[in-house]
């Protein structure tokens, strides 16, 4: 395959082993600044993979507290008055319901408290309760579904095949099914493409779902689970301090380190089923 998508591009490069020195083209995964504006002002830029903007910005917006329901975005557009050619598809323009003043201040007090430079530990996730009850679903999981989650989103990952450059996340059923799954570079931006396509389709909130994400659970992974009432949240790699402490804050089942032959459970592990006959 050769040529470009929205989601990987060639590149001629050198390829040096220990047969020497040849050239070869490489599928690089693309990576470009999105604006998200809510009505005519500026939410957030974030790095992304081109693809699914709309779905992103709706994510993104869900996990700010700034929409929870579908009725709440009255359109969704890619701004028509670009300033320069970078610009041009990188630019998506929300419309709501909601007034934009009291939303936008309140996402960016979210924000803050978020960023790196913000708050930290128990006053983040004050911050968050704020705008996000704790979880209390009763759903249960059976632990061999969530042992069979690497393969299902491995499976659907057709541009990682390509280019070993993306980050996968993905929305599954209790049963293991999955409802949809998103790629991007960024790990939270694939995270708020799969939320914003399932938000659009008017299922938020996901109280009987599993989001499996393909890297690190951070924090702010499970706070995109906590604002759309995703129950459970799986990760393949480590979980950090933070994440732990909002998951037990707010009754979030989390799952990390998920591979072949086992996974560590570090909240609410009450909510998995043991296998017919295991010990």
């Amino acid at each position: 395959m050769s040529g470009e998508s929205a989601l990987v591009r060639d590149y001629p490069i050198e390829r040096i082993d220990r047969d020497g020195r040849k050239t070869d083209v490489d599928r690089v995964t693309i990576e470009e600044p999105l604006e998200i504006r809510v009505g005519t002002q500026t939410l957030a830029v974030t790095m992304r993979t081109p693809g699914n903007d709309f779905e992103l910005a709706a994510g993104f917006l869900a996990a700010e507290g700034i929409v929870s329901r579908r009725e709440e975005i009255v359109r969704i557009e890619h701004c028509r008055e670009v300033r320069s050619a970078e610009e041009e598809g990188n630019v998506v323009v929300v419309r709501t319901t909601a007034p934009a003043t009291g939303a936008m201040d309140r996402a960016r007090r979210l924000l803050l408290t978020t960023s790196s430079c913000g708050l930290c530990g128990k006053g983040s996730i004050e911050a968050l309760h704020g705008s996000f009850p704790p979880i209390s679903s009763g759903s249960k999981v059976d632990e061999d579904v969530l042992a069979r989650l690497p393969d299902r989103l491995r499976d659907a990952q057709a541009a990682f095949a390509e280019s070993g450059g993306l980050h996968g996340a993905g929305i599954f059923t209790l049963a293991g099914e999955p409802q949809v799954v998103r790629e991007d570079v960024g790990r939270h931006n694939a995270v708020d493409k799969a939320i914003g396509t399932l938000l659009l389709a008017g299922l938020l909130p996901l109280e009987e779902s599993i989001l499996f994400v393909s890297g690190r659970a951070s924090f702010e992974i499970v706070q995109k689970a906590l604002a759309a009432g995703v129950p459970f949240v799986a990760a393949v790699s480590a979980p950090s301090s933070l994440a732990i402490d909002l998951a037990r804050d707010s009754g979030i089942t989390l799952v990390a380190f998920l591979r072949p032959g086992g996974f560590n459970v570090y909240s609410r592990g009450d909510r998995l089923l043991r296998p017919a006959g295991a010990r």
